[in-house]
């Protein structure tokens, strides 16, 4: 990539957030400018300045870059040691609040704050819970309320839902028809999905326990330690930030105002 390229693909992400207001100004360098050059194989343009141009016009080209952008990719109760020891460690170090609030960021389709309501259930705090999950991404907050998925992902999301501590047959949980499952009604109206953009929308009040796992992977430590800041100010006091696997927040601006609750599953806990 020539120093061309470069500077046309920093114009794209200016552009974006002048046309539709996104910001990806403080993204990774190399993986939104992967990214952008993966939409731009895709969509079949010779140069970024002409792909700038079919941005500006072209809202369905944008959406279509967004979801290269956010990566979408998730799975119910994806790495199951994480809600066992939400199990054994943070429900426990949680007990007494209520109503326990919940803030999944980064919720993509749903299938993580759908099974953290099947968590909570199993733990008899159903309904004393409230769960709030937030996307930047209209479309996969749509899939996410609709709660439907494809019949082939019920083996995978039954293996990681035992592998979790699951107390109870997993097909109980969703309602299977044709080629896809959809989730009970019971858990589908127990979380509230809307838009919510890290990078530049507001606090929420009181939260207990955030789940933003596998998301700031993709920021730069600027726009990290933006949303540790964000993250920071909406929990509670003693309430609990899960982070994903390859995520951290001890070398964050913000460090010191968190203990680490369990480090091997990126449990830590706001001082």
């Amino acid at each position: 990539m020539d120093e061309n390229d470069i500077i046309e693909i920093d114009l794209i992400i200016q552009a974006i957030h002048l046309k539709y207001g996104y910001d990806f100004r403080g993204y990774s360098k190399a993986s939104i400018r992967r990214r952008i050059t993966n939409m731009l194989t895709k969509a079949g343009f010779d140069t970024y300045a002409s792909m700038l141009h079919a941005l500006l016009i072209d809202e369905t080209l944008f959406n279509s870059l967004l979801k290269e952008i956010t990566v979408n990719v998730t799975n119910m109760f994806r790495d199951p040691e994480v809600y066992r020891a939400i199990r054994q460690t943070v429900l426990p170090a949680l007990k007494g609040r209520s109503p326990l609030k919940v803030w999944n960021a980064g919720c993509s389709t749903g299938e993580e704050a759908y099974s953290i309501a099947i968590l909570l259930s199993e733990a008899q705090l159903f309904p004393v819970y409230q769960i709030y999950a937030t996307d930047i991404d209209e479309q996969v907050l749509k899939e996410a309320k609709d709660g439907i998925y494809d019949l082939k992902k019920i083996k995978d999301f039954t293996s990681n839902y035992q592998l979790s501590g699951g107390l109870e047959s997993f097909s109980d949980y969703f309602t299977a028809k044709y080629d896809h499952a959809r989730i009970s009604q019971q858990f589908r109206e127990q979380v509230v999905f809307f838009n919510h953009n890290l990078v530049t929308d507001s606090t929420f009040n009181e939260i207990d326990l955030i789940l933003c796992r596998n998301v700031l992977i993709y920021f730069g430590s600027e726009l990290q330690n933006r949303v540790f800041k964000l993250f920071w100010e909406s929990l509670s006091p003693g309430g609990i930030l899960c982070l994903g696997s390859k995520e951290t927040i001890m070398f964050s601006d913000f460090a010191d105002r968190f203990e680490a609750l369990d480090p091997t599953n990126k449990l830590y806990r706001k001082k």
